[in-house]
């Protein structure tokens, strides 16, 4: 099965996902978007193990040659303009930054912009701050995930699709928790730095020698007691149940702060298993790239960049029949 990816780094990222699960892909190379990592780090994650192609003359009758097309445009008219409705692939998915209808459809946009219209900028930073913006390309990745699910699913189905998905109906899709909280509590959620804030205690706390992160729902109460070591908290009315903690949070920082300083991450993550608090230390990347649970799933991947240097990459978050990730090499860019 093949699949023709155009586009910048949600198409990729959809393009990704399809070489992962066996599919030959070909990607027409188009001008890459501005990376938050450099651009050989882009191609190396996103495009190793397609088939890269330059802009051919018959592009018409290189979509009609494969099973699925994922074309990503900066607007609606781009997709016009490269002839994608009168293409003849079974499988055609589109991705605009606002869908191909509607009276945004030919708005410029960028990932930030979206994150602002989307509502998200304004839940991130500190209170009383200027907000932040996400970094990386969360907002690119989430939506070629969408466009491999969709292209995917029509293609078991058999079907004979051609899918609009918009960027920012895929960050507004993911906001369920934010929208919940308005339509059934009346609650509007605003900036709170670490705080998670609908939960208490959920923050970061410095221990001895790192940070670890928390977030305690009413569930892992009396466990985190224990694993805090600080039994005068079970009797205490501040912090008998989820609300009367939240009215109390600060209090409750302070407590949890000075408990945290006696322990080590080390200490930390030994006695979340033991006590089985769902919680985490803060670790680099290069201890990331040697977690434990993640070498026994065997989730990285090696791949061999364009300069012929192996580069050690996540894989995907799924297995199809249990099978761990292969290696892929970067290929040429062909006429």
């Amino acid at each position: 099965m093949r699949v023709l990816e155009v586009g910048g780094y949600a198409a990729g990222y959809a393009g990704r996902l399809f070489v992962r699960a066996g599919f030959d892909v070909l990607r027409l190379e188009t001008e890459a978007p501005p990376a938050w990592a450099s651009a050989e780090a882009m191609t190396s994650f996103l495009h190793a193990g397609k088939q890269r192609l330059r802009q051919p003359d018959q592009l018409a009758a290189l979509a009609a040659s494969v099973d699925i097309v994922i074309c990503e445009g900066a607007r609606g008219q781009d997709l016009l303009a490269l002839g994608f409705d009168d293409w003849e692939t079974r499988v055609k998915t589109a991705i605009t930054p606002f869908g191909r209808t509607g009276p945004k459809s030919d708005w410029l946009a960028t990932p930030s912009t979206l994150y602002a219209m989307g509502g998200y900028t304004y839940l991130m930073g500190d209170a009383g701050r200027a907000p932040l913006t996400l970094p990386g390309h969360y907002l690119e990745f989430q939506t070629g995930a969408v466009a491999y699910s969709t292209a995917m699913a029509a293609h078991l189905h058999a079907s004979r699709v051609s899918a609009d998905i918009g960027m920012l109906e895929t960050l507004m899709s993911l906001s369920q928790f934010t929208t919940v909280m308005w339509h059934c509590a009346g609650e509007i959620r605003e900036r709170h730095g670490s705080d998670f804030w609908s939960v208490a205690p959920s923050d970061l706390y410095r221990c001895k020698d790192g940070w670890v992160y928390c977030n305690v729902v009413p569930t892992f109460w009396d466990p985190f007691i224990a694993l805090l070591g600080v039994p005068e908290l079970v009797v205490d009315p501040r912090f008998e149940t989820g609300d009367s903690r939240k009215a109390h949070r600060q209090e409750l920082k302070q407590i949890i702060a000075t408990a945290m300083l006696t322990l080590t991450r080390a200490e930390l993550d030994e006695r979340a298993e033991t006590y089985r608090v769902p919680m985490g230390v803060v670790r680099t990347l290069d201890q990331v790239l040697v977690e434990a649970h993640l070498e026994a799933r065997a989730f990285w991947e090696t791949v061999t960049a364009e300069n012929g240097s192996p580069v050690r990459s996540p894989s995907i978050p799924f297995r199809i029949e249990g099978r761990p990730s292969s290696s892929f090499g970067v290929g040429e860019v062909r006429p």
